[in-house]
C-alpha cells in the first residue's frame, strides 16, 4: 500500500436488524413494544455496537478540534471532565475513574497544570494526597468541549422523546460495571450538578 486511505463499506443489514421509523409504546394487544428484544440475536447486537461506535465517533468530533488546536488529546478532555464535575478530587480517585496508568495520568496531569488548566494542592488530613481542581482558564476550556457536545446530545434527546432518553440511559446503565454505576448515583461522591 502506497500510503492510500481506503474507503469504509458499510456492511449490509439485514432489512429484519434495521430500525424501524416509529414504535409505538404498546402494540395492538397491549403488549410493550420491544418486549421481543428480550431474545436478541446476534445481528441485532452487532448493529448495537456499530451504533456505539458511531455515536461514539461523532460525539467527541466536536470537542476533538478543538482539542487538536491546543495539541490535547481525549484522555486530558476526560480528565477535565472528571475534575470539573469533582473539584478537589484527588489522583487517587481520578486515577480510578479513568483507568488508565499512573504514568498516562501523570502524563495528562502534567501537561493540564503547565498549560494553567489544573490546579493541585496538598489535601489537609493527609498531605501526601493531591487534590485537583480545575483553574479559571480549565473551567472555561471545559465549558468550550461541553457546549460543542451539549448541542448533539440535546438535539439526540429532543428528536427521542422523553421515554426513549430514559431506554437509553438504562441501557448505558446496563453496560457500566458497578463502579461506575455506584459513581453515577453519588456513591461516597459528591458531584457537581
Amino acid at each position: 500500500m502506497s500510503g492510500q486511505k481506503t474507503a469504509l463499506r458499510p456492511h449490509p443489514l439485514p432489512a429484519a436488524v434495521l430500525p424501524s421509523p416509529a414504535l409505538p409504546s404498546q402494540t395492538a394487544s397491549g403488549t410493550q413494544a420491544g418486549a421481543n428484544l428480550l431474545f436478541l440475536r446476534e445481528d441485532e447486537l452487532r448493529l448495537a455496537q456499530d451504533l456505539m461506535f458511531f455515536a461514539y465517533r461523532d460525539f467527541t468530533g466536536a470537542a476533538d478540534r478543538i482539542l487538536d488546536e491546543m495539541g490535547l488529546g481525549r484522555a486530558h478532555h476526560r480528565a477535565l471532565h472528571f475534575i470539573g464535575r469533582n473539584p478537589s478530587i484527588s489522583v487517587t480517585d481520578l486515577l480510578g475513574l479513568l483507568r488508565i496508568t499512573k504514568q498516562s495520568l501523570a502524563r495528562v496531569l502534567g501537561e493540564l497544570v503547565e498549560r494553567g488548566l489544573v490546579a493541585q494542592a496538598t489535601g489537609q488530613a493527609d498531605r501526601r494526597q493531591r487534590l485537583l481542581t480545575l483553574t479559571e482558564d480549565g473551567v472555561a476550556l471545559e465549558r468550550r468541549l461541553f457546549e460543542q457536545q451539549r448541542e448533539r446530545l440535546a438535539h439526540a434527546y429532543r428528536d427521542a422523546g422523553g421515554a426513549s432518553v430514559e431506554g437509553f440511559r438504562r441501557v448505558m446503565r446496563g453496560v457500566m460495571d458497578d463502579a461506575a454505576r455506584a459513581y453515577l448515583d453519588g456513591g461516597d461522591r459528591t458531584r457537581k450538578a
